[in-house]
């Protein structure tokens, strides 16, 4: 009769038939194989090496375009849910007395061509940018990766049809889409804008989450947790999911700051945000006919869009290099 322990190379014991077996310290040794991604990537401060993501925050903190980028962002971000706080007028005030005027005590940016304050309309302005950015960008996250994942896991009809469908959303123009699209909607609220960013947008990240998860399972930790008998759940939660996570975040950082630039170009248009809505494409445009008497209506609100979007830019350039070992 066989003894019930084994003596095993590291000095353990096994139990064939109870917790501690081979089945569970091979399970073990296959998910410890995953926390080192792209090779080593440093210690920490108990000598121990360092997750991909722990290396990646470790990277950031001491990287001074994240650390400016992210300051402005806070600042936007701030602004936006109380513009309150450094602009105590009301964007919809107007005199036509002072239409076109440049800068006064008070009013550091001038008057619009309604007789406005410009920089209180700047101020406000910041709110339906940043929303229409943060909601897009999470509607199109979300549904990108969950069809892009699944059928990057599945493979097979799931990934061929995804695929065509795919197709047939790259085929359409995003401004041309927009002017269709958007033309026949009567509301001035930011939601009918950020269903069609998700509508045409969800495909990209469809793609790089189907990508990053092929990558992903093809890892020996993933084929040493199928040869287990990890369930699909399993092996998608606990092993792919963390491992294919890091290029979908730096894509949808970057696209960020480009679904604010896609919403100022609509709005410039007169398809995206609508009167009442303050929003610097809206102010942007209606400047556009007064650049040379009053050059200071167009300066302000640009150039509150170009600092944003340059700052997730910038951040989504850092978080990609701190994420991608290849870089380092």
């Amino acid at each position: 009769m066989p003894e019930p322990y084994e003596p095993f190379d590291d000095g353990r014991a096994i139990d064939h038939t109870g917790a501690g077996g081979p089945t569970d310290l091979a399970m073990e040794e296959a998910e410890s194989l995953e926390k080192t991604p792209g090779g080593p990537l440093g210690t920490g401060p108990s000598g121990k090496p360092r997750s991909l993501w722990s290396d990646a925050w470790h990277d950031l903190r001491r990287n001074p375009v994240f650390i400016i980028s992210s300051l402005i962002i806070l600042f936007l971000v701030i602004i936006a849910i109380w513009p309150q706080l450094i602009a105590s007028g009301d964007p919809l005030q107007c005199d036509l007395s002072k239409a076109q005027e440049g800068s006064q005590p008070g009013h550091p940016f001038g008057f619009n061509g309604q007789g406005c304050d410009v920089y209180t309309r700047t101020v406000y302005g910041a709110r339906a940018s940043v929303q229409v950015g943060v909601f897009a960008t999470l509607g199109v996250t979300i549904i990108g990766s969950l069809f892009g994942g699944l059928a990057g896991f599945f493979g097979g009809g799931w990934d061929g049809v995804l695929s065509r469908i795919t197709d047939v959303f790259f085929a359409i123009p995003v401004i041309l889409g927009g002017l269709v699209l958007l033309s026949v909607v009567t509301s001035t609220t930011v939601w009918p804008v950020i269903g069609f960013m998700v509508l045409l947008g969800w495909p990209q990240l469809s793609r790089i989450a189907r990508g990053s998860v092929i990558t992903a399972k093809q890892n020996d930790y993933v084929q040493a947790a199928r040869a287990l008998g990890a369930s699909n759940s399993r092996m998608l939660l606990r092993h792919i999911t963390p491992n294919a996570l890091a290029p979908v975040i730096v894509v949808a950082t970057i696209a960020l700051g480009t679904y604010i630039s896609l919403e100022a170009t609509l709005s410039f248009l007169g398809v995206g945000l609508k009167p009442p809505t303050v929003s610097w494409g809206i102010d942007i445009s209606s400047a556009s006919q007064y650049i040379r008497n009053a050059p200071h209506m167009l300066l302000w609100p640009a150039g509150a869009l170009a600092i944003t979007v340059l700052s997730f830019i910038m951040l989504g350039d850092a978080v990609r290099d701190a994420l991608d070992p290849k870089l380092r």
